[in-house]
């Protein structure tokens, strides 16, 4: 089963499309190599390839070779220093890009979810903070339920054995958004901190 999200992002007087193509365990993948975050390891001149040598988006999709190179897209973007570095987030703060929530509506606007998520983490590490805001100022619900996460307390069994195979948070983060590696990003609340967010407890 592919699942794809079309986008559309204004960047100064540029408009480009990003299609987010997911290939899950029941479809054929395009790329083989589980272990494809790793690209992001490649030394500057390496970084952000065109769409057709990315990883990511499917070769033979008729759309990819429209899509326009990243390196003219996300030249004027606040850069990062992990993922595909660009930094996101401050982009979106910034007013830097205005992502399109649906492809024939312009007017469309998102639907924002301001609700943080914790899972208490065992061990020493400090436990984990999901922000939908974040998220949902430009994705739709639908790029991650119920496909990735099923919308239920205790229904999402997330190891960072997963996340490395590019399943879960893997699924983005290390291909487009940070890798894991910036631990802290994630884990971000002290096991004594006492947070006004719903807290899910793994199991």
């Amino acid at each position: 089963m592919k699942f794809k999200r079309h986008m559309m992002i204004r960047s100064g007087s540029v408009i480009f499309v990003v299609f987010a193509i997911f290939t899950f365990s029941t479809g054929e993948s395009y790329s083989a190599d589980p272990n494809t975050f790793n690209r992001l390891l490649a030394p500057a001149s390496k970084r952000n390839p065109p769409p057709t040598e990315d990883g990511i988006h499917d070769p033979t999709g008729a759309g990819t070779k429209q899509l326009q190179v990243p390196k003219t897209a996300f030249h004027d973007l606040p850069k990062s220093r992990s993922g595909n570095y660009i930094d996101w987030v401050k982009s979106l703060d910034d007013k830097k890009i205005n992502p399109r929530y649906d492809k024939t509506d312009p007017n469309a606007v998102p639907i924002v979810m301001d609700l943080n998520i914790v899972r208490e983490v065992k061990g020493s590490m400090p436990n984990v903070v999901y922000p939908h805001k974040q998220h949902t100022e430009w994705l739709d619900c639908s790029n991650c339920h119920p496909a990735i996460f099923i919308p239920q307390k205790g229904a999402n069994d997330i190891s960072m054995a997963s996340i490395l195979l590019g399943e879960k948070c893997g699924v983005c983060h290390g291909k487009v958004a940070f890798p894991v590696s910036e631990c802290r990003r994630c884990h971000s609340q002290k096991k004594d901190a006492q947070a006004n967010v719903y807290n899910e407890k793994k199991k």
